[in-house]
């Protein structure tokens, strides 16, 4: 039985993202966790960007899951 059932190909070599590739989506996911922290943490009271209570109570659950007080 010398010969293999499986076939021994060599896989390709996986190359490197290099950092300036790699930059640009960095700087975006970075900039949406922001913009959704700022909503789930700080939307309401004085440095509220919409009016109401509409974006507070679309978020309340994630604001009690992730520890934030709003009552």
């Amino acid at each position: 039985m010398a010969n293999s059932a499986v076939p021994t190909t060599n896989a390709p070599a996986i190359a490197p993202i290099s950092l300036s590739a790699l930059a640009p989506w960095a700087v975006f996911v970075g900039t949406l966790m922001l913009v959704l922290l700022y909503f789930v943490g700080a939307e309401q009271g004085a440095t509220a960007v919409f009016e109401g209570e509409t974006v507070h109570e679309w978020l309340h659950d994630g604001r009690h899951l992730l520890g934030f007080p709003c009552h």
